[in-house]
C-alpha cells in the first residue's frame, strides 16, 4: 500500500510541536510493517540542508510560481521536497516571522503543499503514485479538496492534531489557489465567511482521525468543536471519525539508549535516574537533594497547557519543600510570572525560557513527576515520555491524557493499573489536590516504586499506531 503523508513539519529537521514528532516516527513505523510510506514537505532551509542529496522529480509552473519537486531519503524514508525558495526558504519558524506575525502568503504556501500532495496521486512522479494521501492539520487540509476536484484518484485521510488552529483565509484567495468557487459554501470550504483549510480536510476526506479516542469524542461537543462540532458529529455518525493514539519513538525517547543523557537506566536498574535527578537539580542551581519531589514541565507557556493553573497552585509545591523545574516559552505574561517566582523562590523553582532538546530529555529523565495540566490536549506526548522514563505524569482528564494515564487511587494501585495522577476540573484547587496526592504517594516509597514500575511497563509504541492506521486504510479500499 502506497501512502503519502502531506505535512509541514518533521522531526528532527523542523519542529514547532507534536506534529513534527508524529511525522518523524509514524511513516517509519508504517514501513517497518510492510507499507510503502513517503512524506511530502515544503523545502524549508532545514529540510534542504538535512536532505542534501536529492533528484528532480518534476519542474513546472503553478499558480504559486515556478516549483521544483525533489526526492531524497532521510534515514531510509522517501521524502518529496517542494523546492520553491520564494515561498519556503525562510529560516526559523515555518509559519511566522521573528515578530510572531503570520506570513502574509501562508494561504499560498500551504495551498501549494496540498495541491502537490493531490498531484502525487495522479502522476507527478512517473514511478510512484500514492494510493492513500494522508494529510495532517490545517496546513495540508486543502489536499482532500484538490483530490475531490480531481475525482479522487486516491483515498483521502485527514488527521486533526489540534482543532484550535483552522487555517482561515479570505474568500478571494480561491481565485489564486485553483479551487472552484462551487466548493465555497457551508457544505464545503466555507466557515464564517472565509476559506477554512482545516474544514476542507474534515469535509472532503474519506476518513478523519484525531490523535486520541477521547479527543475524537470531545471535538464533537460545543466546548471543544470550535464551530465545527456539527460536521464532526456527522462524521462520527457516519463512522468516518476515529481516534488513533500517537506513539513514542523508542529510538529517541528511551532511557536505556537516550543520546541526550549520559546516565542510562531501565526498569530493573534505576541508578541512572538518581544521577539524572542530581544533574537536573545542579543545572538549575537547586539543592541536590534526592529526597525532594521534583516536578518538571516541558511545554508551550499558554493557558491551553494549564500553565496559569500551575502558577496559582505552585504554593503547594513550595510549602511541601518540593521543587519545580520548567522549560518552555510562550505568552510573555506567563514567562514573566514564572521568572518572578523563580527569583522569589530560588531553592524551589527553576525556569529556562526557550527550548532545548537535550535539556528537555534531562528534565524528563531526572524528574519525579511530569506536569501536563492542560485545559485540552488532543493526544499529548510528554506524558508518554514520562511513563517511559518512570517520571509519573500528573495530568488533567482530557483528550489523550485521559486515554494514557490511570490515577493512583488505592484501588488502581492494588490492581496494578495506576500510572500517575489525574484531576478532573481545570481549576487551581483541583490541580493543588493532585499535587497533594503526589506528595502523599512520594512519602510511601514502596507504593511509589510500584506505580513507577507499572508506568514503565506501558506500551505506547508507534507499531501499534501504524497497525491501526493500516486497518483504517484497508477499510477505505472498499469504499
Amino acid at each position: 500500500m502506497k501512502v503519502l503523508h502531506v505535512c509541514s513539519e518533521m522531526y528532527p529537521l523542523i519542529k514547532t510541536g507534536g506534529l513534527a514528532d508524529v511525522m518523524g516516527a509514524l511513516p517509519f513505523a508504517q514501513n517497518e510493517i510492510g507499507m510503502d510510506a513517503r512524506v511530502l514537505i515544503p523545502g524549508y532551509p532545514a529540510i534542504l540542508e538535512g536532505i542534501p542529496e536529492t533528484v528532480i522529480v518534476n519542474a513546472f509552473n503553478t499558480s504559486a510560481g515556478f516549483v521544483t519537486l525533489r526526492f531524497g531519503y532521510y534515514n531510509g524514508l522517501g521524502v518529496y521536497i517542494i523546492d520553491a525558495p520564494h515561498l519556503y526558504y525562510r529560516h526559523g519558524n515555518p509559519y511566522h516571522d521573528s515578530n510572531y506575525q503570520d506570513y502574509g502568503d501562508n494561504y499560498k504556501r500551504f495551498a501549494l503543499l496540498a495541491w502537490i500532495g493531490a498531484e502525487l496521486s495522479t502522476g507527478l512522479d512517473n514511478w510512484w503514485r500514492a494510493e492513500i494521501v494522508h494529510a495532517h492539520d490545517w496546513h495540508a487540509g486543502l489536499t482532500a479538496a484538490y483530490l475531490y476536484q480531481k475525482g479522487y484518484p486516491a483515498k483521502a485521510v485527514f488527521t486533526i492534531h489540534n482543532l484550535a488552529y483552522q487555517g482561515q483565509f479570505s474568500y478571494h484567495h480561491l481565485f489564486e489557489i485553483g479551487l472552484s468557487t462551487e466548493l465555497f459554501h457551508v457544505n464545503g470550504l466555507e466557515l464564517y465567511g472565509q476559506i477554512s483549510y482545516l474544514k476542507a480536510g474534515l469535509y472532503y476526506s474519506h476518513a478523519v482521525t484525531a490523535v486520541s479516542p477521547t479527543y475524537a469524542k470531545e471535538i464533537t461537543t460545543e466546548m471543544f468543536g470550535y464551530g465545527l462540532e456539527g460536521l464532526l458529529q456527522t462524521r462520527a455518525y457516519e463512522g468516518r471519525l476515529v481516534g488513533i493514539l500517537n506513539g513514542v519513538d523508542d529510538g529517541i525517547w528511551n532511557p536505556e539508549v537516550d543520546n541526550y543523557i549520559q546516565d542510562h537506566y531501565k526498569l530493573k536498574s534505576m541508578a541512572g535516574k538518581k544521577k539524572n535527578k542530581a544533574k537536573l537539580q545542579a543545572e538549575f542551581h537547586l539543592p541536590q537533594d534526592p529526597d525532594r519531589l521534583v516536578f518538571v514541565m516541558v511545554t508551550r507557556l499558554t493557558e491551553q497547557k494549564g500553565v496559569d493553573l500551575l502558577l496559582e497552585s505552585v504554593g503547594e509545591i513550595i510549602q511541601q519543600n518540593g521543587q519545580l523545574i520548567i522549560l518552555g516559552s510562550g505568552a510573555p505574561h506567563l514567562e514573566a510570572w514564572l521568572q518572578y517566582l523563580a527569583e522569589q523562590h530560588p531553592q524551589h523553582i527553576g525556569v529556562r525560557i526557550g527550548y532545548d532538546e537535550a535539556l528537555s530529555h534531562l528534565l524528563i529523565a531526572g524528574g519525579d513527576v511530569i506536569l501536563v495540566p492542560s485545559r485540552f490536549e488532543p493526544c499529548g506526548l510528554t506524558q508518554l515520555y514520562g511513563l517511559k522514563y518512570g517520571t509519573l505524569p500528573l495530568v488533567r482528564s482530557t483528550g489523550g491524557l485521559a486515554d494514557t494515564v490511570v490515577n493512583s487511587t488505592a484501588e488502581n494501585i492494588k490492581a496494578r493499573q495506576a500510572t500517575g495522577f489525574v484531576f478532573e476540573h481545570a481549576s487551581p484547587e483541583a490541580l493543588s489536590g493532585a499535587i497533594k496526592e503526589a506528595f502523599a504517594l512520594w512519602h510511601k516509597q514502596r507504593l511509589w516504586f510500584s506505580v513507577r514500575t507499572v508506568a514503565m511497563e506501558q506500551d505506547f509504541s508507534w507499531r501499534i499506531s501504524a497497525e491501526n492506521y493500516q486497518r483504517l486504510y484497508e477499510r477505505l479500499s472498499f469504499i
